[in-house]
């Protein structure tokens, strides 16, 4: 009886997991989505002053696209049932994303050093909407470091196995949908100035 209920909660969680997940990335997507028509918005100020991305922020994009891709691999190699692949590849994607979080700190650095703030009287608009949305994003990233470093607990306590990915497959559907979101604002920010 226990075990038949045991299956029951395990299938049961399986059909609510990802479906609660892509709820709350949509709902993420859309706080996102209306930060950017805010700064595209605010562009047609008269207070506008435009200005290049800290070089810092090329360097975390190359990171995170990283990072997307050991993961991918990670689920892989769990899949094949060797766990001493996955488990570089998941460590591999914390540093990755942990340096991602380092370059972004370095471009806000760049950002300060330039005389551009988030708030007072050296910060601008478009100053401001940078931070802001990039914090924003960087909140999210912390959030999928947590999220990895369960993933990365939960393997090396050989919770998964090529028969049971679950907990990492919702892990990297968060990690990728934050890896998306950062390109799709790079992107913004360097095409819509």
């Amino acid at each position: 009886m226990k075990q038949t209920l045991d299956q029951e909660y395990k299938q049961a969680k399986r059909k609510s997991a990802k479906p609660m997940l892509w709820v709350s990335m949509v709902s993420m997507t859309m706080m996102f989505a209306g930060l950017t028509s805010a700064y595209v918005v605010s562009r047609k100020r008269s207070d506008w002053v435009s200005f290049d991305l800290p070089q810092a922020f090329y360097i975390s994009t190359l990171l995170i696209i990283l990072s997307s891709i050991t993961f991918i691999l990670a689920k892989y190699f769990i899949k094949q049932n060797n766990r001493q692949f996955t488990s570089a590849f998941l460590l591999s994607t914390l540093f990755l994303g942990i340096g991602f979080m380092f370059f972004q700190l370095q471009g806000f650095k760049e950002l300060i050093y330039a005389g551009l703030f988030f708030a007072g009287e050296q910060s601008t608009v478009k100053s401001s909407f940078i931070y802001g949305i990039s914090i924003a994003h960087l909140l999210h990233v912390a959030a999928g470091i947590l999220v990895l470093l369960v993933v990365i607990f939960n393997h090396f306590n050989k919770k998964y196995s090529a028969n049971e990915t679950l907990g990492m497959e919702l892990g990297a559907i968060f990690w990728h949908f934050v890896d998306i979101l950062w390109i799709y604002l790079f992107l913004f920010f360097y095409f819509i100035r």
